[in-house]
This record gives C-alpha cells, sequence and structure tokens, in this order.
C-alpha cells in the first residue's frame, strides 16, 4: 500500500521507469506523483523514441500542478525548465519527496533543504518492499537504454540492496 504523500517528479525518473517497463512502481510506492506543466510537455514530447508518452497518457495517477508563483522557477536560471518547476512545485506543496536525477538540480534542492531521490533510489526502494527480485539487470536495462549512470553510484546502490556489483 502507497504511502499517503506529496511527490514530485522530474522526466528522467519516469522515463527511465517507462523505458525498463516499470513505471509502476511510482504508483505502488507513492501512489499518486505529481508533475509541473513543463515536465508534462517535455514527456508528451518524448523525444525520438517516445518512451514513456503513451504510459504518461494512460496512468490517471499522474497529476498536473502549476506553480502558483512560476516566478519561483525563474530564479533558477541555470536550471532547465523542468528542472526549475519541479524544485519550485516541491517548495510550494511542501512535498515530501522531490524525484529528480540530474546533478545540478540535486544540488539545488538539498541546497534548499527538499528530501530527493532518483530513479536508482526507486529501484532499491522497490527492491526493499519486495516489489522486484533484484535491481542490477533493471540498473543494466537503463545503461543498455542509454542512461548514464556513474559506476561509483551504481556500485553503492548495488551494494545497499545486497547485490553484486
Amino acid at each position: 500500500m502507497p504511502e499517503s504523500r506529496i511527490v514530485i517528479s522530474n522526466t528522467t525518473p519516469i522515463i527511465s521507469l517507462a523505458l525498463i517497463g516499470h513505471l509502476d512502481l511510482l504508483r505502488a510506492l507513492y501512489g499518486n506523483v505529481i508533475v509541473p506543466p513543463a515536465v508534462a510537455a517535455e514527456i508528451l514530447t518524448g523525444g525520438r523514441a517516445r518512451i514513456g508518452v503513451t504510459d504518461f497518457k494512460n496512468m490517471g495517477w499522474f497529476q498536473q500542478a502549476a506553480l502558483t508563483d512560476p516566478r519561483r522557477a525563474d530564479l533558477l536560471v541555470d536550471l532547465d525548465r523542468g528542472e526549475a518547476e519541479v524544485i519550485a512545485l516541491a517548495q510550494e506543496l511542501k512535498a515530501d519527496l522531490l524525484l529528480l536525477d540530474e546533478r545540478l538540480g540535486r544540488r539545488h534542492a538539498q541546497r534548499l533543504g527538499l528530501t530527493i531521490t532518483g530513479t536508482l533510489g526507486v529501484l532499491l526502494r522497490a527492491k526493499q518492499q519486495g516489489l522486484v527480485p533484484e535491481i542490477k539487470p533493471l540498473i543494466e536495462q537503463l545503461q543498455q537504454g542509454g542512461i548514464r549512470l556513474g559506476r561509483p553510484l551504481v556500485a553503492q546502490v548495488l551494494l545497499l540492496a545486497d547485490e553484486s556489483p
């Protein structure tokens, strides 16, 4: 049973989990997931492969929420619009958790005192809750799909998951 929390996601965790066929983990772990308009637009644009577009459209547990004060996102000028809106929305809604993979966005969010996890954190939590038997094959699928993950981070996550690197 998912916890009742305010969880806001950036684009990369959604697309990454859709890439490996596990977008449903977000629903299982968190219930509804909120995305700001810029993130919804990025997902629906879908790039060349259009990964996650159909899933995002068909899964009613994604909720879109606009910023009350869009100027808050404008202050984060060194981030792309999706990241800036995610961080600003997390502040406005006093989010319990922010799903964010990009390093610079994570630095900003940490500086602002927001609680963050990324795609690998979602996979680790899913394993800890028995939703997936192991995460190493999922991490390999992410990497084969073009998701860049640092070796030290992967090694650390696999260690936490009690899996060999």
